[in-house]
């Protein structure tokens, strides 16, 4: 499977980024006009995490009404700054949630689906998760 993208420069130390799938958003490393590049990746990770979690929830018949996946890294003090520690949580919100669903869910994204998270931690990366259910009616 290949993917796709174009970041065009727009000026200063903005660019503007297209997918392949049709999407524009907006990089730049002063944020006057998006989000920083390295926040980005923060961005996918979770996004790709979450992915997972949803997924596997929803299959395990959970009824989760909201997930948040709340995520803390630090950086290197020399350059090149890359991620050294990067911790996820995730905010998981629903009906009767079961914690070892949410558990387990959490450990399979970790551990075996999430591409963005596996790829960040082959390259050196100290990944943590942890989650929080919130009960809702």
């Amino acid at each position: 499977m290949s993917m796709n993208v174009n970041v065009q420069w727009d000026g200063d130390l903005s660019f503007k980024g297209s997918t392949g799938s049709g999407f524009e958003i907006m990089i730049d490393g002063e944020q006057k006009k998006g989000a920083r590049p390295l926040e980005m990746i923060l961005l996918g990770l979770g996004g790709c995490a979450s992915y997972d979690v949803i997924s596997i929830l929803k299959k395990a018949r959970q009824d989760v009404v909201d997930c948040v996946a709340q995520i803390e890294a630090e950086r290197a003090d020399t350059v090149p700054s890359v991620f050294t520690k990067i911790h996820v949580k995730f905010v998981v919100s629903g009906r009767n949630l079961k914690e070892n669903h949410v558990k387990r869910a959490v450990q399979l994204s970790a551990e075996e689906y999430c591409s963005a998270s596996l790829m960040l931690e082959k390259g050196g990366v100290e990944i943590s998760h942890s989650f929080e259910i919130i009960e809702v009616e």
